[in-house]
């Protein structure tokens, strides 16, 4: 089997296995800016936990390859309208002459570029581990020991379809246009929510049919006390990469159960309700976590989740604050394995 060490020295080598972008996600998740195919040197930085210096540096010395791999630099009216699409309301730095943006396709070739970086050395021995058992390994299409882990593997099958075809097929449509890139970007967000819809849907028709361990996620939902809730929520921030996942106890929350970092370093703050199906999220509860999440700790993120519905008041005082809110479809969802587009 080839070293990881190869690959730094090795131009074709490293070609040969740029497709492979997968293996980014499968060390340490990658956020990605709202196009859903860019980020920044700051944000390719952060990922390979190195000086921003480091990965100028880098480009600096490789920048034909790198530019070969979807590294581009913005200036001018490209760089305006980028702006304006990407980084307008998101907290991001607004550079003022000139921004390099980095393909996912650019980011797994600084990952075998960069010598003193534990997370691309990692990248490196799991991309030629993935590499290596693809050339040797048989295909296997082994019998499921239960309904659940096939369940599981349908659902994961759906993601890899539409995250393998009808995604990039939308993201090369963006990169291409122009009049209408706002348009593709939100038909892109809709084809997220079909994903999201399939694999629900997948579920409901395996419990017709009577294969009952499809359901259990739905039922040890509605079974969950306010605490098995929250243990829950912390458990899926976790699960997406989330770091400092915390569960306040109650006489010290102040209104946010939940406190947690993203990936890439935004911090989170989480209100759980369980309540029963027909109790929608009132209005008070709402203003009350988006003052304590919004003015007064003023989280990058805030997230409102609840095992029911919220009510049109509570939802648009969430829209007006910037609260995101989780109900109860979408908790299965996210519990069934679909990540929560605020985490990405």
């Amino acid at each position: 089997m080839i070293k990881e060490s190869v690959l730094l020295e090795s131009p074709s080598l490293r070609s040969s296995v740029l497709d492979r972008t997968d293996v980014l996600d499968r060390v340490k998740a990658l956020s990605l800016l709202p196009d859903g195919m860019h980020v920044t040197t700051a944000m390719v930085a952060v990922y390979f936990e190195v000086a921003d210096t480091v990965v100028n540096n880098l480009l600096s010395r490789h920048r034909q390859e790198l530019q070969s791999n979807g590294m581009r630099v913005l200036r001018g009216s490209e760089l305006q309208n980028f702006k304006e699409l990407n980084l307008s309301s998101y907290g991001h730095p607004q550079p003022r002459s000139a921004l390099a943006i980095w393909s996912r396709r650019a980011v797994l070739n600084v990952a075998m570029l960069l010598r003193d970086s534990e997370v691309a050395r990692q990248v490196r021995v799991y991309l030629l581990d993935v590499e290596h058992l693809a050339r040797t390994q048989p295909v296997e299409n082994p019998a499921p020991a239960d309904f659940t882990s096939l369940d599981a593997r349908i659902d994961r099958r759906i993601t890899h379809i539409l995250g393998k075809t009808v995604v990039p097929m939308f993201n090369a449509l963006i990169a291409t246009s122009g009049e209408h890139r706002r348009e593709l970007i939100e038909l892109r967000a809709d084809i997220e929510n079909v994903e999201r819809v399939l694999c629900r849907h997948h579920r409901q028709i395996s419990s017709l049919e009577g294969r009952t361990p499809t359901a259990r996620g739905e039922d040890s939902i509605a079974g969950m006390t306010w605490q098995a809730l929250e243990r829950h929520v912390a458990d899926l921030l976790r699960r997406d990469d989330c770091r400092n996942v915390v569960v306040r106890q109650p006489h010290t929350d102040r209104g946010i159960d939940i406190t947690a970092r993203t990936a890439d370093g935004r911090t989170v703050a989480v209100q759980c309700k369980n309540r029963a199906g027909h109790r929608a999220v009132p209005s008070s509860d709402m203003q009350r976590f988006a003052g304590a999440a919004r003015a007064v700790e003023r989280f990058d993120v805030a997230l409102f989740v609840t095992t029911s519905r919220f009510s049109p008041e509570a939802q648009a005082i969430a829209d007006l604050s910037g609260v995101l809110t989780v109900n109860r479809e979408e908790l299965e969802a996210w519990s069934a394995g679909a990540r929560l587009k605020a985490l990405r």
